[in-house]
C-alpha cells in the first residue's frame, strides 16, 4: 500500500514574485505593493504616525531646489548676521540715551544708519562723520564680515559654481542696498561693489571649500598652480608661512604695547568720563581697529615705523609724538625706543624668519639646476613683501581733517624693509645646503684660483 506524501502549500505568482525579490534576484514586488510605491512618488500624504511621516516632518524646505539657492541663502545670512552685530549695539546706545535732551531731534532709524555706516566701512567706504571723511578701514570689522561668511557657507551652502556666484551676488547686492540706506555717493557705491565682492570672494570661497566632500582650494587653484614652475611655487607658500608667523610676532608686540600703556588708557578712559553704555561702545569700536594695530606693528618690526597724525613717527629707533585724540587705544602706542643693541632686535628677527623660509625651501627644492633655491629665495622676498603692503594699505588712511590725515605707513618702505632680511636669511640657508649650487660655487673657486699661462 503506498503511503501518501504531503503536498507543498500552494503558491501564487504573486507569492514567487515576493520571494524573488528578497533573494535579491530582482525587483518584482506584488501588485499591492508596486501601487504603494506608485502613491508615495506622486506625492501622497503619508498616515500620521508612520515612519514616512516623520521623514516628511525632518525634511527641509531646500530639499529639491536649485543648488544656488543654498549660496544666495548663505550669504544672505551672513550679510544680515554682520550687520545686526553692529546695528544693534548702535540702537541700544540710542535707547540708552534717548532722555538727553541733546537727542530729542535724533530718531532710532539713525541709529540703524550709524550702524550700517560703520559695516560698510569695515567693506572699505569712507564713514563721514561731521562732514569729515574716516578712510582708515576698521580691519576688526572686515574680519567678523569674513568670518560669518566663512561659516554661513561651511555650514549650509553647497560647494558648487553655481552656489558660489550667487552668494557673492547676493552679498554685493545686499551690500549695495545698505549703501543707498545710508545715503553714500557714487564713490561710495563703486567701493561698496568692490569691498563686498572681495570679502564675499573670500569668506564664501574658504567656507565651501572646507565642507565635507568639497573639493580643497588647492584642488580649485591646481588648474593655475601647475602652469606655475615649481620654484615659483615652493617660494610663494615658503613666503605666506613667513607672513602668517610675522602677523603672530606682531600680535604679542601689540600685547606688550597694550600692558605697557594701560595706566595711559586707564587716564584717557577716566577723563572721557563714559557710562556703561557709551564705555561698552566705545570698547566695541577700539576692537574694531585693532587689527589695524597689529598691521603697525609689523612696520614698527621691519624699521620704518608709523604715523598717527602728520609729524609723527613711532619707530624702533626713533619716537616722536604729537597730540593725539581722546581715543584709550592709541595710549597703547610705543613711548619709548629700543635701547642700545636691542634696535637691530627686529632686522635679526626678519632674518630668522627668512631663515626658516630657506629651509622649507631646501627641503622641497634639491637641484637640479643650481639657480632653483636662488629664484626660490628671491620669490619668498618679493611675494612677502607684496603681501605685506598691501595690508600696510588696507591698514592706512585717515581718521580726521588736517594732520590726522595721515595714519599708518608706507607700503613702499615696509615692503622693502621687509624683503632685504628676508632674502639674506632664506639664502643663507637654501644656497650652501644646496648640492648643485654648492658644485658650481666649488667650480668657480677652482678656475679661479688656478695659475694662469
Amino acid at each position: 500500500m503506498s503511503q501518501s506524501r504531503p503536498s507543498a502549500p500552494a503558491t501564487t505568482v504573486a507569492d514567487r514574485g515576493r520571494g524573488a525579490g528578497s533573494r535579491g534576484g530582482g525587483p518584482a514586488v506584488g501588485p499591492g505593493r508596486a501601487g504603494r510605491r506608485r502613491r508615495a512618488d506622486t506625492g501622497a500624504v503619508p498616515v500620521a504616525g508612520s515612519a514616512s511621516a516623520s521623514e516628511a516632518f525632518f525634511a527641509s524646505a531646500l530639499d529639491g531646489a536649485p543648488r544656488w539657492v543654498s549660496g544666495a541663502l548663505a550669504a544672505a545670512q551672513a550679510a544680515i548676521l554682520s550687520l545686526l552685530a553692529l546695528v544693534l549695539p548702535a540702537v541700544a546706545a540710542f535707547v540708552a540715551t534717548a532722555a538727553d535732551p541733546s537727542n530729542a531731534g535724533v530718531s532710532w532709524f539713525r541709529a540703524v544708519q550709524v550702524g550700517g555706516a560703520l559695516w560698510l566701512a569695515g567693506h572699505g567706504v569712507p564713514l563721514t562723520v561731521g562732514g569729515v571723511a574716516i578712510s582708515l578701514v576698521p580691519l576688526g570689522i572686515t574680519a567678523l564680515a569674513v568670518f560669518t561668511c566663512y561659516a554661513s557657507a561651511r555650514r549650509s551652502a553647497v560647494p558648487t559654481r553655481s552656489a558660489y556666484l550667487a552668494g557673492v551676488g547676493t552679498y554685493v547686492a545686499g551690500a549695495l542696498l545698505v549703501a543707498l540706506l545710508v545715503g553714500t555717493g557714487p564713490v561710495g557705491l563703486v567701493r561698496t561693489v568692490a569691498g563686498a565682492a572681495l570679502v564675499a570672494a573670500i569668506g564664501l570661497g574658504t567656507g565651501m571649500a572646507s565642507r565635507s566632500g568639497a573639493p580643497s582650494v588647492r584642488t580649485l587653484t591646481a588648474p593655475v598652480w601647475v602652469r606655475v614652475p615649481r620654484v615659483l611655487r615652493v617660494g610663494a607658500g615658503a613666503a605666506a608661512m613667513v607672513v602668517a608667523a610675522l602677523v603672530a610676532v606682531a600680535s604679542v608686540v601689540t600685547a606688550l604695547w597694550v600692558v605697557a600703556g594701560l595706566a595711559t588708557i586707564r587716564d584717557v578712559v577716566d577723563g572721557l568720563g563714559l557710562g556703561a553704555v557709551g564705555g561698552t561702545v566705545l570698547a566695541f569700536g577700539e576692537l574694531s581697529f585693532a587689527p589695524n594695530l597689529v598691521v603697525w606693528a609689523i612696520a614698527w618690526i621691519a624699521g620704518p615705523g608709523f604715523a598717527v597724525g602728520a609729524g609723527t613717527h613711532f619707530a624702533p629707533h626713533e619716537v616722536v609724538a604729537g597730540p593725539m585724540p581722546a581715543v584709550p587705544i592709541l595710549g597703547a602706542l610705543p613711548s619709548n625706543t629700543l635701547p642700545g643693541l636691542w634696535s637691530f632686535a627686529t632686522p635679526l628677527l626678519l632674518a630668522g624668519l627668512g631663515a626658516a623660509a630657506g629651509w622649507y625651501v631646501h627641503r622641497r627644492i634639491a637641484g637640479p639646476r643650481w639657480w632653483h633655491p636662488v629664484a626660490a629665495c628671491a620669490c619668498v622676498a618679493g611675494v612677502a613683501a607684496a603681501l605685506v603692503s598691501v595690508l600696510v594699505v588696507l591698514a592706512s588712511g585717515g581718521i580726521g581733517p588736517g594732520r590726522m590725515a595721515h595714519v599708518g605707513a608706507s607700503a613702499l618702505l615696509v615692503g622693502i624693509a621687509v624683503a632685504w632680511p628676508l632674502l639674506f636669511g632664506s639664502a643663507a640657508v637654501a644656497l650652501p645646503t644646496d648640492p648643485a649650487f654648492r658644485a658650481v660655487l666649488r667650480r668657480a673657486t677652482r678656475r679661479g684660483s688656478a695659475p694662469s699661462d
